[in-house]
């Protein structure tokens, strides 16, 4: 029985959940029952998303090898916050038959997962094929189909084998031959069962914090140049892989391949000065046009003004030649339209102003190239992990941005996008996120006429969030980690998120009428 101050609290989440609503304009947008004006088309891909390295577990078991992640947690156990690793994580190895049974529980048709590359070869290389590997994904791509769930695979989520990070990881440009080795292994023994692929997850994440600085593993601080490297040669492997996969695998398969990037919105801190939109385009041109324009634009390469700027800031600083490197004219053909669809992770938004004389940016840096200050804007709510920030307007500012800038042709996949919590089940902020920002994407859809045809929610459940450990919270799954089971609890979340997928359209007052889960707890 719950007890008087817990109904209470209930009532008070459902008030500032209805605030919330009203505060961003959504009630003039629903009807009296509280039903969203527009719907998802019956044919929208309503999805949930994970990565092997978050869930998994079982690092060093069924003959997989070292990521590097493994390495270096292992070397260095005070890079997480909480001084965790991925060793069991959510012990998602032995326990994904149950996981696929939540996925099913949200009615979704579609599960967005990783493969490890360790775990399919151990060393990296394609002269050893781990049999147990690749029985455990095969496993679980069976397993998902009789449920009549379609999964998507990315080949890789950052978590590159260790022997090939000693060779100096993605600033290699070897790590392209690699990559190609390493797909079509997975193209030949997965691809009569995957119809949809991603090359990588998050190129931008990776580079600009592995390589540039040291927020993610392997943690270079190589700034200004190793995130280029790493940036340039990823591009390269993908258009390769991509390649590889349409001249010798699609022709049989039939199935399709692309690429997931990523993208804060930039928000001008003041509209009505002209250097604060300057910044926030330039922002969005450095960060997300450095991939998506050498894949997505008519044009191929880099963007005109990140070419420039980087190479006239290289110059200045007293180089002989420019940080950023240039593709081949025969890269560039390549590389133009080499993806099936534009994949885009989004969580938050910051407000974008010129940088100041005196902002402390290393130089050279990713951030001193792009010359922007970002900032968080104190009246957006932040209910979880201090870098996210709610506001739903922004997702539909960078679903047109992308829009405006590749055209409508390109089917748009938002395969990523979430909120954490601090650890309740009762997540109404979850819910409040979900519902507002799948509503901008209605809005980005059906008045705008945006071409998105997906959306992949992150996550599953609560997992390991790379440099914070098990401190953040993402899932519609709560996760006990303090459980030798991990026991997975559904959060209010999960039963909203199931009702958008089985109704098509956004109950803002669904949650209403749902009793609190917090006695799940007791």
């Amino acid at each position: 029985m719950r007890s008087s101050s817990r109904v209470a609290q209930s009532r008070a989440c459902l008030a500032s959940l209805s605030l919330l609503c009203l505060a961003q304009g959504v009630s003039a947008l629903v009807d009296s029952s509280g039903l969203s004006n527009y719907s998802f088309p019956e044919d929208f891909i309503f999805g949930v998303a994970t990565a092997a390295f978050q869930i998994e577990g079982g690092w060093n078991i069924g003959g997989k090898g070292e990521s590097i992640w493994d390495t270096y947690l292992h070397k260095h156990p005070d890079f997480t916050i909480d001084g965790s690793n991925g060793d069991v994580a959510t012990d998602s190895y032995h326990k994904y038959k149950s996981d696929i049974s939540n996925v099913k529980s949200l009615g979704v048709k579609y599960y967005r997962m990783s493969i490890s590359w360790s775990r399919i070869l151990p060393k990296g290389y394609d002269n050893f094929v781990n049999k147990d590997g690749v029985r455990y994904y095969r496993s679980i791509f069976k397993e998902l189909l009789k449920e009549n769930i379609t999964p998507v695979v990315t080949l890789f989520h950052w978590d590159l084998p260790t022997p090939l990070m000693d060779l100096g990881g993605w600033s290699n440009p070897k790590m392209v031959d690699y990559f190609e080795d390493y797909a079509n292994i997975v193209f030949t023994v997965f691809g009569d069962i995957i119809k949809t692929w991603a090359t990588m997850n998050e190129p931008h994440q990776h580079c600009y914090n592995g390589y540039g600085g040291d927020n993610f593993v392997p943690a270079l601080m190589s700034g200004g140049f190793g995130e280029y490297l790493c940036a340039h040669y990823m591009l390269l492997a993908h258009s390769r892989v991509y390649h590889l996969y349409d001249k010798k695998f699609r022709p049989h398969q039939k199935g399709k391949i692309g690429i997931t990037l990523d993208a804060f919105w930039a928000e001008p801190k003041d509209k009505s000065n002209h250097s604060d939109l300057l910044a926030a385009e330039r922002y969005l041109q450095m960060h997300l046009g450095i991939f998506a324009h050498p894949i997505y634009s008519l044009k191929g390469d880099y963007p005109d003004l990140v070419r420039e700027r980087i190479d006239n800031l290289s110059i200045s600083q007293g180089y002989t030649r420019s940080r950023l490197p240039y593709f081949s004219r025969k890269e560039i053909d390549l590389l133009r339209g080499s993806s099936d669809f534009f994949g885009i992770n989004h969580y938050t938004s910051y407000l974008m102003s010129d940088m100041p004389i005196d902002i402390d940016y290393r130089i050279p840096s990713w951030d001193h190239d792009t010359g922007v200050l970002i900032e968080q804007n104190p009246k957006w709510p932040k209910p979880g992990v201090d870098w996210l920030t709610v506001y739903p307007p922004g997702f539909r500012g960078l679903l047109n941005w992308i829009t405006k800038n590749y055209g409508k042709k390109i089917p748009i996949i938002v395969t990523e996008n979430g909120v954490s919590d601090l650890g309740e089940i009762n997540d109404y902020a979850r819910v409040s996120y979900y519902n507002n920002y799948l509503y901008q994407l209605l809005l980005a859809m059906h008045e705008d006429g945006c071409n998105i045809q997906g959306y992949f929610a992150w996550t599953l459940m609560d997992d390991f969030e790379w440099k914070d450990g098990y401190t953040v919270k993402f899932g519609l799954f709560h996760v006990d980690f303090n459980s030798t089971e991990r026991t997975r609890i559904p959060k209010l979340s999960a039963f909203n998120y199931a009702e958008i997928v089985r109704k098509r359209r956004i109950n803002f007052k669904y949650i209403e009428t749902i009793p609190s889960l917090q006695s799940n707890r007791l």
